[in-house]
C-alpha cells in the first residue's frame, strides 16, 4: 500500500536533516494518513485519507 492519500494524492516529501554543524542527511516527511470508512460510489469502503481532506470535508464518512 503506498503512503498516498486516496482523495488528493498527497505523497511523502523528501529533504535534509541539518545538524548544528550543518551536516546534511536525507529524510522524508510522511503525510498524516488515517484509515477511515468512507462512502465511495454509494457504498462504504475503507480508504486511506490525509487529515487535511478529512478536516476540509472532502470525504463523507460512513456510519
Amino acid at each position: 500500500m503506498p503512503k498516498m492519500c486516496a482523495v488528493c494524492g498527497k505523497t511523502p516529501r523528501s529533504g535534509n536533516n541539518v545538524s548544528h554543524s550543518e551536516v546534511k542527511t536525507r529524510r522524508r516527511w510522511l503525510p498524516n494518513l488515517q484509515k477511515v470508512r468512507a462512502v465511495v460510489d454509494g457504498s462504504p469502503r475503507r480508504i486511506t485519507v490525509c487529515t487535511r481532506c478529512l478536516r476540509s470535508g472532502k470525504v463523507t464518512r460512513a456510519l
